[in-house]
Parts: C-alpha cells; sequence; structure tokens
C-alpha cells in the first residue's frame, strides 16, 4: 500500500517515513500543504497522514479542498493540538481518523491498518484467496500454512492483488501504487516482480492470470 505523509516537521517526517516502510508500507513525502494536491495526482495513493500545522496551506484547508473536489482518500491527522474543538473542527472538515502528538507508532499502524480495511470494505483483519492468506495486522503472507517469504516489492504486488483479489488490476495501477516518488518507475519491471510472485504461489491453488491489455487477476483456480 502507498501512503502519503504530509509532516513539515522534517526529523519527524523522515523517522515515520523509514519506519512506515519497514513495515512494507510505500511511503512519499511532503513537507507543504500546497503540496499535497501534486503529490496526489502523480500517485495512487491508499491514504493520507496529514499534519495540521503546515506551511503555505495548512492541513484544514487542504482537508477542505480535497473534499470540496470529491476526493475522498482516507485521511489520519496528526497534530500537536488535542483539544476537543480542535478534534471536531478536523473531522468535520473531513478527517477519518485523529491523533494527538506525540504518539505510539504501534497506535498509528493500527489506525492505518483501520483506514484501510474499512476503504476496502473489510472489517476481518484477516484476508484469504484460497489457501493464500494475508494478515492485515501483522503484514504478513501465508501460503498454505507456512509464511511466505517475499521482498518488499514482491509484497507491494502481491497485496495490491490482494486486497482486490476477483477483480482485474492494470500494469500502471501496480506501477503508481508500489514506486515512491524518488524510484524511476519501470512499468516493464512489474512484469518481473509478477512472475516472480507467480514462482513462489506455485504448487498451490492460487493463480495471477494475466488479461492480456488489461492487466492482473489474483484468483483462485476453481474460480
Amino acid at each position: 500500500m502507498r501512503l502519503l505523509l504530509v509532516e513539515d516537521n522534517r526529523e519527524l517526517a523522515d523517522w515515520l517515513g523509514k519506519t512506515l516502510r519497514q513495515a512494507n508500507y510505500v511511503v512519499d513525502i511532503v513537507h507543504d500543504g500546497e503540496d499535497v494536491e501534486h503529490a496526489l495526482a502523480a500517485g495512487d495513493h491508499a491514504l493520507v497522514i496529514l499534519d495540521l500545522a503546515l506551511p503555505r496551506m495548512s492541513g484544514l484547508e487542504v482537508l477542505r479542498t480535497l473534499r470540496a473536489r470529491g476526493n475522498r482518500v482516507p485521511v489520519i491527522v496528526l497534530t500537536a493540538n488535542a483539544s476537543l474543538d480542535g478534534r471536531v473542527k478536523g473531522l468535520n472538515e473531513g478527517a477519518d481518523d485523529y491523533l494527538a502528538k506525540p504518539f505510539q507508532i504501534e497506535e498509528l499502524e493500527a489506525r492505518i491498518r483501520a483506514q484501510l480495511r474499512r476503504a476496502n470494505d473489510r472489517t476481518a483483519p484477516v484476508v484469504a484467496c484460497g489457501d493464500l492468506v494475508f494478515d492485515t495486522n501483522t503484514r504478513l503472507f501465508s501460503l498454505a500454512g507456512e509464511p511466505l517469504a517475499l521482498t518488499p516489492r514482491e509484497h507491494a504486488v502481491l497485496e495490491q492483488l490482494m486486497v482486490k483479489a476477483g477483480r482485474t488490476v492494470s500494469k500502471a495501477a501496480l506501477s503508481a501504487a508500489i514506486y515512491d516518488f524518488e524510484t524511476d518507475a519501470d512499468p516493464s519491471a512489474i512484469e518481473i516482480y509478477v512472475h516472480r510472485v507467480r514462482k513462489k504461489l506455485e504448487g498451490s491453488r492460487v493463480q495471477i492470470a494475466t488479461l492480456r491489455g488489461l492487466g492482473y487477476l489474483l484468483r483462485h483456480e476453481d474460480q
């Protein structure tokens, strides 16, 4: 899953970005409210983590603008303003969740997982396709009850296919979901990652089908 982190405190942003990447998220970072819309237009972000005290455009203005334009991306607000009025104002402007600084990273990760489940119309933390299982709490895959070892890029590809199992995912959508702004995206590399994941699924009843001209589809062979 690709996240957009909007935080003007560069030290905090760097630490958060590093921590979330270690949890197998793809993370883009911007430090300015006016850069948010451009960043969202340039990538397929599943969720935004938004500080309120931003230069040039405040977090509340960012929220107001996004929602006024019909952008429904889930937004978790981070702020030092923990007052009731501040929380109510942020939620009324369109925030999906609210976390006051300082916070524990475990709580932020739990809130991210909850918002991503909600965005994908899921309530249970475990997603299954045949004998392939993805635990959204641990962010680990297992196949036939055994841990499935994946590189970060393989994990990103399989996660995108898994949360959209039974639906076609285009190569462009996979590319947008797994490459951050600092990486030169090579769309042809997606074929390599899909091939590697297919090899790791061999012997199971889970398949990644190629729909020529459309993209890829994760399905159980009985489907």
